[in-house]
Formats: structure tokens, C-alpha cells, sequence
């Protein structure tokens, strides 16, 4: 196949990969977008926002001073 016939049948695929509009649900699209409460955002809001280390942290901490000094 030469170039020419080769461009012409890419142009031709791209054309109609552009303008191709399957067929659209909009009943199943309604029905997605209604449903409010989905188990991914449950789970999602159920979870803290900053994981709890309490159990890691140094009773003995001095939480006010730096000890290191940078100099």
C-alpha cells in the first residue's frame, strides 16, 4: 500500500474515532448520579484525617523546646 492510500485510511480511522457517538443511558446515568450514598464514600468519611500515634509519643518529650540547635 503506498503512502498516499496509507494517510488517506489513517485520516479516514481518526475522522471516525472523532465524530463516532455511541449510544447514551440516560436512565443508568440518572440512576448513578442520584444514588447518594455509595460504600466508597461512607468508607472514606468513616476514616480520621490524621492517623492517631499517641501510643508512639515520649512521655518525656519536652513539647515547647527545640534541643537542637542550628548554627
Amino acid at each position: 500500500m503506498g503512502r498516499g492510500r496509507q494517510k488517506a485510511k489513517a485520516t479516514k480511522q481518526a475522522r471516525d474515532m472523532k465524530y463516532y457517538s455511541p449510544s447514551t443511558d440516560y436512565s443508568a446515568l440518572e440512576r448513578e448520579l442520584s444514588h447518594t450514598s455509595s460504600p466508597a464514600s461512607k468508607r472514606y468519611s468513616e476514616e480520621p484525617d490524621e492517623p492517631d500515634y499517641s501510643e508512639y509519643e515520649d512521655k518525656y518529650a519536652d513539647d515547647d523546646t527545640d534541643t537542637r540547635r542550628i548554627g
